[in-house]
């Protein structure tokens, strides 16, 4: 799908939305999406951000962007800052509606109040490995807290001397009173709030001693946002009753409907935030902008665009289903856009050198070269020719295959958008290794094909005179198995990054960094949005060009 097709797919929240609107159980729509600020987004948040933002705007409604931060021990303003530009860069705007949940911590305590008032909340002293052993399992129920019938009055006290800092961490929680004896493990008398001491919260200080938990925080966050439709995962299902039973037994105004869907798995890589964290803590990647990670900043730095990433989130679509997406969808929607948007440049990054020894000594040319083949309103730039040259190593053998249609000793090529050249001579170094090709060239082909000859292929090229140096960083997959599980490290791709010492040709020694480009018959780059400066460029493939050769020498060359 292309960034000018604005056809939707319909889904089934599409239709619930629409159903709703329909029938008047909403007058518009407001959903939100919920990030916890405790790692960089990846590619799966993508999906999440894309429907719940796209939702609201495709049906005139609102979405929220709002913070998760209710465990001040793994969050900080970097992770705020980085998933708000992320958010833009995707191209959503959340206008004044950027939220907290820590903006309700107030409220949240006070519901917590209302639970205990109502009879259905109290304050266990269980350890940890004392409330597992009473939770049960799957199978067997759980057994009542022997602290679960303390009075109203009680449970009024210790949740206020909690809060005051009174009791250690661990020493006690609050819990929901609900059914020990459900066959929903997630409500079997769910903790609601905990201790933690000597914590400092990104958006409230040291004002709290206690925390909300996840679940409680979540329902009412969305109840006092007005929120319509909570959009969430399938990890979620099971916590749907425990989600409708904290709003109905606090009698909110608001009720939310939380729907859930089937999150992105996607072949040879992590989305396990656990999983990311461990992949940046132990050295395994550079960053978690670290262009292989499958963060929206890692994309975005390796060359991917929002267009491509907003294409990929459309046509993988909205189901209940599980299921492992093909990398090769996400690489294809890159592909799409940058051979319609991307700039083509030359760039050799195996360097062999050509002397066209019939060329005049000291003379040069500059070809107008069109910057895309299918779009004139991009322009043209010069690129310089001379006697010396670069040209791709492996576009050069001594003796090739019949289907080899480049430079063989004794055969002819054309260089791109220049001449036809022979190669007459092969010059070796003394360790047998080819160190130099000596061609001559037709000074009638330019810009035609010469009569009677036939010239089976076209190769690209750089001037050595001009040409500059660069560092390219040739990105691979991360890991060598489809589906990474078990002990997944050991699946890591030791190829997963090369550097190349390349030449490129001087229009990209002037590129902005994030700036991308086609390197013509070799894949689709970006300028390093950290490294590449004026006179170091560097280089990030963002994905290769679909090689029909190497399927060919897969199969014998013949």
């Amino acid at each position: 799908m292309s960034d000018s097709d604005t056809s939707k797919k319909s889904n089934f929240i599409r239709q619930i939305v629409e159903a709703d609107l329909a029938s008047g159980k909403y007058a518009a729509v407001h959903t939100r999406f919920p990030p916890e600020p405790n790692g960089y987004l990846h590619i799966g948040h993508a999906k999440s951000i894309c429907l719940n933002f796209g939702i609201a705007e495709d049906y005139d409604g609102q979405c929220n962007l709002r913070f998760d931060d209710t465990n001040p021990h793994k969050e900080n303003l970097e992770f705020v800052r980085v998933i708000e530009e992320d958010v833009r860069w995707l191209g959503y705007d959340w206008e004044e509606r950027m939220l907290f949940a820590s903006d309700y911590f107030g409220q949240l305590h006070d519901f917590a109040v209302d639970l205990i008032q109502r009879g259905k909340a109290y304050v266990c002293d269980l350890t940890a490995e004392e409330t597992r052993t009473y939770r049960g399992t799957l199978t067997e129920p759980g057994r009542d807290s022997p602290y679960r019938e303390r009075s109203i009055d009680e449970n009024l006290d210790l949740f206020a001397r909690m809060r005051a800092g009174e009791f250690p961490d661990g020493a006690r929680v609050l819990r929901a009173k609900i059914n020990m004896a459900s066959p929903n493990i997630n409500l079997r008398d769910p903790t609601i709030y905990r201790i933690r001491h000597g914590v400092v919260h990104h958006q409230t200080g040291d004002e709290w001693r206690i925390y909300p938990m996840y679940d409680f925080t979540h329902c009412l966050s969305d109840s006092i946002e007005g929120i319509t439709h909570s959009l969430c995962t399938l990890e979620f299902e099971d916590h749907r009753p425990l989600y409708d039973w904290f709003l109905d037994a606090l009698e909110t105004r608001c009720h939310p409907q939380q729907i859930e869907f089937a999150r992105l798995n996607l072949e040879y890589t992590v989305l396990s935030k656990r999983k990311l964290t461990e992949l940046v803590d132990g050295g395994h990647v550079d960053s978690w902008d670290d262009p292989r990670m499958p963060t929206i900043a890692g994309l975005r730095r390796r060359g991917y665009t929002p267009v491509s990433i907003r294409n990929f989130c459309e046509r993988i679509g909205v189901t209940k289903a599980d299921s492992r997406v093909e990398l090769q969808i996400l690489e294809g929607c890159i592909r799409e856009d940058l051979e319609a948007h991307g700039p083509r440049r030359l760039a050799v990054l195996d360097p062999l050198k050509v002397v066209i020894t019939n060329y005049p000594e000291g003379h040069e040319e500059e070809f107008e070269v069109p910057n895309h083949p299918q779009e004139p309103s991009m322009g043209e730039r010069p690129v310089p020719f001379d006697r010396e040259l670069w040209i791709e190593r492996g576009d050069f053998m001594e003796e090739a295959p019949r289907k080899f249609k480049r430079l063989v000793t004794g055969g002819e090529v054309r260089l791109r958008n220049a001449y036809v050249i022979r190669c007459d001579e092969v010059i070796k170094d003394a360790d047998g290794e080819i160190s130099e090709l000596r061609c001559s060239y037709d000074p009638e082909t330019l810009g035609r094909n010469p009569e009677g000859r036939k010239i089976k292929g076209v190769i690209h090229w750089v001037s050595a005179t001009h040409g500059v140096s660069a560092e390219v960083r040739l990105y691979d997959r991360l890991f060598t198995a489809p589906n990474p599980e078990g002990d997944w490290l050991e699946a890591l791709n030791p190829e997963s990054l090369t550097i190349v010492k390349a030449v490129v040709e001087p229009a990209l020694a002037n590129a902005e960094p994030g700036e991308r480009f086609q390197f013509e018959r070799t894949g689709y780059f970006c300028a390093d949005r950290h490294d590449h400066a004026p006179g170091r460029p560097v280089f990030n493939r963002t994905v290769a060009l679909r090689d029909s050769w190497s399927k060919i020498a897969a199969k014998g060359g013949n």
